[in-house]
């Protein structure tokens, strides 16, 4: 029974941390590894579009905390990672990111998601 409780205490942990991270931060990637060492190729993608348009991120390591990686798969229904979120807003993962930076409309789309949420 102790397992248990220790592990749902663990899972709300993480989901508080997931909660109060994208609430107090304007853009967030949860990620594998960190904007200075991804982990993943995916996870690289998506830090070098947000570098390229010049936009000011909080990067989460997954494995940093436990449960963390299926949390916020859970938190956000969506099964993989990275995961970006913009003014606590989930944009997508690197295949949505890429998509629309590619089409050339990743600056703008995030850009009015900030704007819209002041």
């Amino acid at each position: 029974m102790k397992e248990n409780e220790d592990e749902n205490q663990l899972r709300k942990t993480a989901i508080d941390f997931i909660q109060k991270t994208i609430k107090e931060k304007t853009i967030v990637v949860f990620m594998k590894g960190t904007h200075n060492f991804p982990q993943c190729g995916f996870s690289a993608q998506v830090v070098n579009i947000l570098r390229k348009n010049k936009f000011t991120f909080c990067d989460v390591n997954i494995f940093s905390i436990p449960y963390l990686r299926e949390e916020i798969k859970q938190f956000s229904n969506w099964p993989t990672i990275p995961q970006l979120y913009v003014k606590q807003v989930f944009v997508g993962g690197s295949d949505i990111v890429s998509e629309m930076e590619s089409k050339g409309i990743f600056f703008q789309e995030i850009n009015n998601l900030i704007e819209s949420h002041k």
